[in-house]
């Protein structure tokens, strides 16, 4: 996997977003984009803007970033705000190498996430067709990072497989290369170069073969780490210098 066929560098690149969404609520939306659930379906807290304090560039790349600020919205008042966008309808991939290269915050009820969608919904609705989480992290577990895979016919047989992993030199709050190496036998998850877990596919009860599309966002409280949110750790600032995928 050595040819370079996606590039997002935005140190280098400037400011495109182009190619991304720029998310915008407290509600998980369905394909047609009508809400359905409300916390994007995880109880997360934050209220996710456009606005350039939770989401601009900088020398170090994309910046997202979770604020303590109200908004008030349809009648619910959120205390947080901060930053979501994908490449859905614009960028998806089946295979190859994935490269994240970013730094993610530090403090109690912090959620970064760098994850993967199917684009399109080819074994039904989630989570039937599938979910790949690259990067999540638990902002009071510094030194703990995790890969994860979602899926299974329905919420009912929903399977939930997590490989977490304990960063041996410094915590997440420096930059790293988060990668993920996908071919049609398995999945392997890299940080700085060392796999730290591999999975091997299995035909007909994963659902891990078709295109899927790359999410980034920095959520606040929720159900991942269900703990009270520090709201002095509060800004915290997600920063991705850019990503590469190869085949």
């Amino acid at each position: 996997m050595s040819k370079l066929i996606w590039e997002q560098d935005f140190v280098n690149g400037g400011g495109d977003l182009s190619l991304w969404n720029i998310r915008i609520g407290n509600d998980l939306l369905d394909n047609n984009d009508n809400p359905i659930y409300a916390g994007w379906g995880n109880g997360e807290q934050q209220f996710y803007t456009d606005h350039p304090n939770n989401l601009y560039f900088d020398e170090y790349g994309l910046n997202l970033r979770a604020c303590l600020e109200t908004v008030e919205k349809d009648g619910r008042s959120f205390a947080y705000t901060s930053a979501r966008l994908d490449t859905r309808n614009h960028f998806s991939f089946c295979y190859g190498k994935l490269v994240i290269r970013a730094k993610l915050p530090v403090g109690q009820g912090l959620w970064p996430a760098i994850w993967l969608l199917p684009q399109d919904l080819a074994y039904g609705p989630w989570p039937a067709s599938g979910e790949l989480d690259i990067l999540e992290a638990k902002g009071r577990l510094p030194r703990q990072i995790a890969g994860t895979l979602h899926y299974g016919k329905d919420l009912d047989s929903k399977v939930v497989e997590e490989f977490t992993h304990e960063l041996e030199d410094g915590i997440i709050n420096e930059f790293r290369d988060y990668t993920l190496e996908w071919d049609a036998g398995s999945i392997r998850w890299l940080v700085d170069g060392y796999c730290f877990a591999q999975r091997q596919l299995e035909p007909g009860i994963m659902p891990f073969d078709q295109p899927f599309y790359l999410l980034l966002n920095l959520a606040v409280g929720g159900w991942y780490d269900n703990v009270e949110v520090d709201e002095a750790a509060l800004p915290g600032l997600m920063t991705v210098a850019g990503v590469w995928l190869y085949v």
